[in-house]
């Protein structure tokens, strides 16, 4: 059976958001988590219950792009979602998230928890030691790639996440083809898709 996954989010400086990022932002989040169910509380916080863990990286991705792509000047702090995907059971049917119970949101929670109080903004965790030692190299390698990633760049992974071609982006952006290489090459998607698909990879082969 595969596994599930929960994912527990913070978003970072959203209080430094002005009242239309916020809307923007949370408009554009809920419109991403529609598919699965999910809920916020303390206004800057949310959890998503994912029946197939296979989606959960690329969700997360995508929730972090749509805040980062609001980072308009180096003046504004880096607007961010903090994320932890945990990955295992979780007890059928799940009727709220806050009272819901199963390892997979055991070690979502608690993982937040841990990378809280570091730069970390993500955190793959499962039962298994050994696949936790891929995941983390995959978050690890993540990490460094959105730390450095602007917000133009961000609007373009953030399209190609959701499996839009770099024409369709050109098209949707009103940006020439060459910006929009500029920013796939300069946003690392080549190096982002080879993660996304190792993280597939490690998942098919847990016990």
């Amino acid at each position: 059976m595969e596994p599930s996954a929960v994912i527990t989010a913070d978003i970072v400086n959203s209080t430094k958001l002005s009242a239309v990022q916020e809307k923007k932002l949370l408009a554009q989040l809920h419109q991403l988590l529609q598919p699965w169910q999910f809920e916020f509380y303390r206004g800057d916080s949310f959890q998503v219950f994912q029946q197939k863990a296979t989606l959960a990286l690329k969700t997360a991705l995508q929730c972090r792009t749509a805040a980062i792509r609001l980072t308009t000047s180096e003046a504004t702090p880096p607007f961010d979602v903090k994320v932890s995907i945990g990955i295992g059971q979780a007890r059928a049917p799940v009727k709220s998230l806050r009272t819901a119970k199963g390892n997979a949101f055991v070690l979502s929670g608690r993982a937040l928890d841990e990378i809280t109080p570091t730069t970390r903004r993500l955190s793959i965790v499962t039962t298994n030691t050994l696949a936790n030692e891929g995941l983390q190299v995959i978050a690890d390698y993540l990490n460094a790639i959105f730390k450095g990633m602007t917000g133009k760049q961000a609007g373009v992974i953030f399209e190609l996440l959701k499996g839009h071609t770099q024409q369709q982006v050109s098209d949707q952006l009103k940006k020439s083809k060459s910006t929009i290489h500029q920013h796939v090459n300069a946003g690392r998607w080549p190096e982002i898709e080879r993660l996304l698909q190792q993280y597939d990879n490690i998942l098919k082969h847990l016990p």
